[in-house]
């Protein structure tokens, strides 16, 4: 049963049995008048006044949330404070109810740990206390022999799940907590179990076959863990489920085809995000009852069989992200049969290899339909007209295919449309201005089309949140109604020919997160009215033909993260309001006609964060920009008058020929489109590749390209795309155990991920080999240096050691700055916690300006909340191993979940290489003595003994210097070393975060660089 059906049957239960009793405290129980008292101190916040009626002048049974039974005494048996916003823990005090049946609680903020005293309540019933953050363990509840269900879904739960649970529970819900280890067989004894859930926890191994002596059970869901092996043969022992999910985990081998044989009463089977694999069972034909049915998401192979369309109850229908494949028109019998699955309102076959037309059946698909997703295939030919049909589409995906031909005016009557995604294909013509009449439009996406012409009016559309037509031929001027959306988060209409002035009305777009406008022939002025738009946070105007000045105003975006007015022709100095914007992160300004003072506060203080190139007349700024100095200025006293005038001494003459110096820079690579993977939040594209490109880039994986290798596969050199950019080619070895999750990991990482020191990526490829065989690769952005490892260690083209490679004092430094930054961001960024798990110094890659980057994210971890300390299970691909030997933490080595401090200790280990020249594995590191306990021992008095000795050269020619310079490198060293000491203490809670250890390790390096 649902938790509304259930909670209604308790209600009604207990209204036919008790009233309210409203009497004087003559009559009542002075122990639960005292116990609630005592509850009530224990709250310290109470936002709904939910238990101001708690006091000495009203009878306690008439206290809100409390019911009382008839006959005397009136003990109380219910308490329902359900979702009163109630912050503070729940006192012990409750366990002094020993007439209590009924305990609502729930989503609440309740902390704490669940009292002890519950488990001694043996008339309570039903327990209530989901959508809380309560910690600790949970109780021993086997004397409450009355109890029938029990809820602490939603909380901070942790320790192995045990059976401390009474014989005749029928309801165990535990989902979304942080349980670990295995399920205890012992949980079959419960045998009048009806609902058991344990989603989204960290439960690991497999399913107990004694599950199969479960002969009640009818709700089973085990999603969101890390449970292993093939699909359990216990659970086809229980004919009595209805609802079954298994989703989310690490299932694999073949589902056993006569599951729904097996299962008559199945109306629910999600078996997603596993790595399952052969054909679709076909026992399908005999789940009459079957309402769900999702398998997306793993390695299905063959065709549907055509029986699907024998699920007449059938509502939901999710076959995405697998291998099913149609290459004849018989393979497509399946969708001339779910015609007949007349409920049928969710339907997706994205991310297979669907190859040729849609039938012409589409159009006898129930008008129920609210979601079509068949993007991420090969289908072909025109948009079929039967789609006209569906009028009830809530969402047509159709995005990453080869359709052609034009777009129909009749997409226009498909009134209820919300989500529209036509990317990616090969349309052409007009877009219809049919369009403005779908009013309930929230995403739109035609980018990487042929379209050409102009927009049409989409002012209609005041729902509309994403606006994405980029990559196409449109020839027009920008619609002004569009920023008259006061819904619109994100606009991209790059790489087009638009032509004209920037609208004004921009500053209407209250909403708009991201603007992107590059590679058109956009001109006049920046408006002012942009710095109305304060939530902007991605704004790209680069490559146009820009003029006038960089508006003040732009410092009024105080969200602002990224801001690209490259390529343009804006004249006059850098505004200094710019400076004030605190989150931005990327800032590119370069080849116009800039000229003046560079600012040296905010964003400007690094000069890795900006690009100003191409700027001739710009002077002053950060040192290493090595611009020149600005004019001074001169005060000029005459003496014929009392006035002092302020004259500025400017050399006409040189700047004029500077100017006239500086050419137009304008990049014409072509107006073939490239076709992209969109990940809609950030709008990013991605180039789309094919095997035979990074085949024929690689010269067939020659080893003479190979600059590379890890544990699930090689990386090489390549030049790809018109422009012949040098890349780095990162192909998994899909044999190797891990490698299919390693490369989903780092997809999901790096969809989301944005930052100066993270390894840029360019796109991804899911592909054929010329064998048939699965071939996954990354291409990331060539880092010349190579990684850090081989910087470190490798030696001369003669092989002499003598050769190493020279890394300075104030390289080390900033290197390990750039580390802090980017494990700063991942940890500390607002899409959630991120561990990278695998942090160590082939893992770091570095570019011709030696600026680090983090690379390889196979094994990353993720996290929403607030809390930091998380196992495998937070990632859905997460693998068993968590790093590498040498760089994992001592908790993780120990089999103890992973968190932000792993990473932190790994941070500490590649400082210490980094600074020590010594390889955390080395031959010296036995017997407990590990390089963090080494530099401990040496530190402070003897910490020049151990370092790198090019380190001890570079100090040592320091002598002909001033002592001061000496010093102030020993100083700055051993301030680097003693932040190592607090990332790498034993004990997890005792070490240091990554943001305060960037901040220190900031200030160190600006400290040595004033004095360099």
């Amino acid at each position: 049963m649902k938790i509304a059906t259930i909670r209604q049957y308790m209600i009604l239960l207990m209204a036919s049995n008790v009233v309210q009793i409203m009497c004087t405290s003559l009559y009542g129980n002075e122990t639960d008048r005292l116990s609630l008292l005592e509850f009530k101190k224990a709250i310290s916040l109470d936002p709904q006044q939910a238990l101001m009626s708690c006091n000495d002048s009203t009878y306690f049974c008439s206290w809100e949330g409390v019911l009382c039974r008839v006959k005397t005494p009136h003990r109380l048996i219910s308490l329902n404070l359900t979702n009163q916003g109630l912050v503070g823990q729940i006192s012990p005090s409750l366990g002094n109810l020993t007439f209590l049946k009924f305990l609502f609680l729930d989503t609440n903020s309740f902390t704490g740990e669940i009292p002890l005293s519950l488990g001694h309540l043996h008339h309570l019933r039903t327990i209530y206390l989901s959508n809380n953050t309560l910690e600790g363990a949970i109780p021993d509840f086997t004397n409450c022999s009355s109890l029938k269900a029990l809820w602490l879904n939603g909380n901070h739960l942790v320790g192995q799940l045990i059976n401390n649970f009474p014989p005749k529970l029928k309801v165990l819900t535990l989902a979304s907590n942080n349980f670990t280890g295995t399920i205890p067989s012992s949980f079959a004894n419960i045998t009048e179990l009806r609902n058991l859930n344990f989603a989204s926890n960290n439960i690991k191994g497999n399913i107990p076959n004694e599950f199969s002596n479960f002969l009640m059970m009818e709700i089973l869901i085990l999603g969101g863990n890390m449970l292993t092996g093939r699909f359990p043969q216990a659970i086809l022992n229980i004919s009595t489920l209805i609802d079954l999910f298994l989703n989310f985990n690490h299932l694999s081998g073949e589902v056993p085809s006569n599951i729904l044989y097996s299962l008559p009463n199945l109306q629910v089977l999600a078996l997603d995000f596993n790595f399952l694999q052969g054909h679709i069972p076909s026992s399908l034909v005999n789940a009459s009852n079957l309402r769900v049915l999702d398998i997306s998401s793993n390695n299905f192979t063959g065709v549907v069989p055509s029986s699907i369309g024998k699920l007449s109850k059938l509502y939901w229908l999710s076959l995405e992200g697998n291998q099913l494949q149609t290459h004849k028109k018989e393979d497509w019998e399946f969708m001339n049969n779910l015609a007949n699955c007349t409920r049928l309102q969710i339907f997706s076959m994205a991310y297979n290899r669907l190859e040729g037309h849609l039938p012409s059946s589409l159009s006898n698909f129930s008008t129920h339909l609210q979601r079509l997703h068949l993007d991420g295939n090969a289908i072909s030919g025109f948009l079929p007209s039967g789609i006209e049909h569906l009028s009830n589409l809530i969402d047509l995906s159709l995005g990453t295919n080869e359709f052609t031909g034009t777009l129909p005016e009749w997409l226009g009557n498909l009134k209820q449309l919300q989500m529209l995604g036509l990317y990616e294909n090969y349309f052409i013509g007009f877009i219809p201005s049919s369009l403005s009449n779908l009013s309930q439009l929230v995403y739109l996406g035609l980018h990487f089309n042929k379209f050409d012409g102009h927009i049409p009016s989409l002012g209609n559309l005041q729902m509309l949140e994403v606006l994405n037509i980029s990559n196409n031929n449109l020839h027009c001027i920008i619609p002004t109604e569009i920023f008259s959306i006061m819904s619109i988060v994100q606009i991209d209409l790059s790489f087009n020919n638009l032509h004209g002035k920037f609208p004004t009305d921009i500053g209407n777009a209250k909403q708009l997160i991201s603007l992107e406008l590059s590679s058109n022939k956009l001109s006049g002025d920046i408006p002012n009215a942009l710095g109305n738009c304060e939530s902007l946070e991605y704004i790209m105007l680069g490559i146009n033909s820009f003029s006038g000045s960089i508006p003040i105003s732009l410092g009024n975006i105080s969200n602002l993260k990224v801001l690209n007015l490259s390529h343009n022709n804006l004249t006059w100095s850098i505004p200094a309001s710019l400076s004030n914007l605190q989150y931005l992160e990327q800032l590119d300004m370069s080849f116009n006609h800039l000229n003046g003072e560079v600012p040296v506060e905010g964003i400007f203080k690094n000069a890795t964060a900006f690009q100003m190139d191409g700027n001739q007349g710009l002077c002053g700024g950060l040192p290493e920009l090595h611009l020149p100095a600005c004019p001074t200025v001169l005060l000029v006293t005459s003496k014929n008058k009392n006035s002092v005038i302020l004259k500025l001494v400017i050399p006409l003459a040189c700047m004029v020929s500077l100017a006239l110096a500086i050419s137009i820079y304008f990049i014409g690579r072509g107006k073939q489109k490239k076709k992209s993977i969109s990940f809609p939040s950030l709008g990013r594209k991605f180039p789309k590749v094919s095997f035979n490109d990074l085949s024929n880039a690689t010269d067939r994986f020659s080893t003479a390209n190979l600059i590379g290798r890890g544990r699930f596969g090689s990386v090489y050199q390549a030049k790809l795309f018109q422009d012949n950019i040098v890349v780095a080619v990162k192909v998994f070895n899909l044999e190797t155990s891990g490698s299919q999750e390693s490369f989903i990991a780092e997809c999901n990482a790096l969809r989301n991920l944005r930052h100066r020191n993270l390894v840029p990526i360019f796109t991804l490829c899911g592909s054929i080999d010329t064998e048939g065989n699965d071939f996954k690769a990354l291409v990331y952005e060539l880092m010349p240096r190579g990684d850090l490892h081989k910087l470190l260690y490798s030696t001369g083209d003669d092989g002499d050691a003598s050769n190493l490679n020279h890394i300075t004092l104030a390289q080390r430094i900033s290197i390990i700055v750039d580390l802090s930054n980017a494990l700063e961001y991942l940890h500390h960024n607002n899409q959630g916690t991120i561990i990278h798990c695998d942090l160590k110094p082939s893992n770091i890659l570095l570019n011709d300006n030696m600026i680090a980057h983090v690379g390889d994210f196979g094994l990353v971890k993720f996290r929403t909340d607030s809390s930091t300390s998380f196992g495998d299970s937070n990632s859905i691909f997460s693998l068993a191993i968590k790093g590498t030997i040498g760089y994992i933490a001592p908790e993780c080595a120990e089999g103890d979940q992973v968190s932000t401090a792993s990473d932190v200790y790994s941070f500490g280990v590649v400082l210490l290489e980094l600074f020590i020249h010594r390889r955390p594995i080395d031959a010296m590191f036995k017997d407990g003595l590990s390089i963090a306990k080494f530099t401990e021992i040496n530190f402070p008095d003897r910490i020049l003994e151990i370092v790198d000795p090019q380190l001890q050269q570079e100090l040592d020619l320091c002598l002909e210097a001033p002592v001061e310079v000496k010093e102030k490198g020993i100083h700055c060293m051993l301030s680097v070393l003693n932040i190592e000491i607090h990332c790498t203490k034993p004990i997890p809670s005792e070490r240091i975060s990554m943001r305060e250890a960037a901040a220190k390790l900031h200030i160190i390096k600006d400290a040595y660089l004033r004095g360099n």
